[in-house]
């Protein structure tokens, strides 16, 4: 079990979770306090020079739907620390206590199925739940009764009612136990989530009987040591819920409160606390005047804001392109799907398929990774294709040429062509240049050729090609010719 925290030592054993639009600042003023700030997310970890670890939070902190203001949930002591230190921003910040907290159970009883895709649900003393019929097995009718507890609680300044479903889970950030599953899982897919799984098994911390473990996103980093602690620390509250059901009537009677674990509390944010949130976010990163109050309009306005911050960071550099803010705005970053659009002087447009971006940077280069189908040969290499082999590319925004490295299904290498081309523009789904004819291959043996100089020069007699641009091609290409060489 956990240990009981006291009012003396409380701000400096507090471990919480930051999401939405005022992370920076609340992570900065947290951290200022002394709370330490856990399971980061990637922009937060650019931002502050500290490390940030991957264990289970005692408090969640998230915006609302509306951008308004915060949710605060977890263990009570916790979430009221980090509750006086929030509303105390400006003058114009409220808190409010919540009575139907997240993880609260409830025995309640249907008293309006009329609605389309859920019904009303009493709670008991004035308290109404939203039980939507996807989480239900069979027909809802009013007067029904469930065992429910609260998934989605709900601010006081909305009119929705906060949803609730007829199943216990626990949820610390990094894992998830519930009744509703069976075996482990991973919320997301690839070779680190069938990684998480298969360890699951190595870790001092059983399962308990009759629950099912998922492992959430924000586990992705974490090692064994932090996976075990999530996991002790889910079942510890699955143990302290268990207790307060045991006293609980075995089947659903009428509306009533059935335990409360955690806490949950509201603040809503007036505009002097908006912008003493932009100084606090301002002593850690770039921050335009009334960022969160533009930011709270609506999502469109959020996204405008982070471009005009990240333009006016770029700009302080050499380079006279915001490639960073534009990439990570609208695209190409790690993750995406890119195609090359392989322009022909000619006017053609070839597209040579499209790949995952595996590696990405600021710089404005990214790696592009594409599957190869058998059949033919690469051209100039003349090495004959494979079905599983690999076309590894580097492409740099700006750069009059670029590598791919073709290599077999076991890591083989088959050689290099570095295409020559006008400059290339790395678009949200697209890669574009304009093919130079000209090209540099390197063999597996170390031999280094430059190719198609009398296509260049047929596209030049052609009209197609200025004297200017093919002489800038063959410069390239000879550069490149020395770079491989040596």
């Amino acid at each position: 079990m956990s240990r009981e925290r006291t009012t003396d030592d409380i701000e400096g054993d507090v471990r919480a979770r930051v999401r939405g639009i005022y992370t920076t600042a609340v992570t900065h003023r947290l951290q200022s306090a002394g709370i330490e700030v856990v399971q980061a997310s990637e922009p937060i970890r650019e931002r502050f020079e500290n490390s940030f670890e991957h264990a289970p939070a005692d408090v969640r902190i998230e915006t609302t739907r509306d951008r308004q203001g915060l949710e605060i949930s977890g263990d009570p002591e916790p979430v009221d620390a980090v509750a006086k230190l929030l509303e105390s921003v400006a003058i114009d910040s409220f808190r409010w206590d919540d009575g139907v907290a997240r993880g609260a159970v409830f025995d309640g009883r249907v008293v309006d199925a009329a609605g389309g895709r859920g019904g009303t649900v009493d709670l008991g003393e004035n308290r109404r739940g939203y039980l939507p019929y996807d989480d239900v097995d069979g027909y809802v009718d009013d007067d029904d009764a469930y065992r429910l507890q609260v998934r989605e609680p709900t601010p006081p300044w909305t009119d929705d009612d906060p949803r609730v479903v007829p199943s216990v889970s626990v949820h610390n950030g990094l894992c998830s136990l519930s009744e509703a599953r069976t075996g482990v899982s991973a919320a997301f897919s690839g070779p680190r989530a069938t990684e998480l799984v298969g360890m699951t098994d190595l870790l001092a911390t059983e399962i308990p009987d009759g629950w099912g473990l998922r492992w959430e996103r924000a586990a992705a980093d974490a090692d064994l040591e932090a996976m075990n602690r999530a996991l002790e620390g889910a079942v510890d509250r699955i143990r302290d819920l268990e207790g307060a059901l045991e006293d609980a009537p075995a089947e659903p009677d009428g509306p009533a409160s059935i335990a409360t674990p955690q806490a949950t509390t509201w603040l809503w944010f007036g505009r002097e606390a908006r912008f003493a949130l932009d100084d606090d976010r301002r002593a850690v990163e770039t921050t335009m005047p009334g960022h969160h109050r533009i930011k709270a309009g609506s999502r469109s306005a959020s996204a405008a804001v982070d471009f005009a911050e990240a333009v006016s960071s770029d700009l302080t550099g050499e380079d006279p392109f915001p490639f960073a803010a534009v990439s990570r705005q609208f695209g190409p970053v790690e993750g995406d799907r890119l195609s090359l659009g392989h322009g022909k002087p000619d006017g053609r447009l070839i597209t040579l398929g499209s790949g995952e971006v595996t590696e990405w940077d600021t710089d404005g280069s990214l790696t592009l990774e594409r599957s190869m189908r058998g059949g033919g040969t690469y051209d100039a290499l003349g090495v004959p294709k494979a079905e599983g082999d690999v076309a590894i590319t580097k492409l740099r925004e700006g750069r009059w040429w670029y590598p791919t490295t073709y290599k077999s299904a076991d890591g083989t290498t088959k050689g290099t062509y570095v295409n020559v081309c006008t400059p290339v523009e790395l678009f949200p789904d697209c890669a574009r240049y304009v093919d130079l004819y000209v090209d540099v291959i390197r063999q597996t043996d170390g031999t280094v050729e430059i190719v198609d100089l009398d296509e260049l020069e047929a596209a030049v007699a052609d009209g197609l090609v200025s004297d200017a641009l093919a002489e800038k091609a063959r410069g390239v290409a000879e550069a490149v010719e020395r770079a491989l060489s040596k």
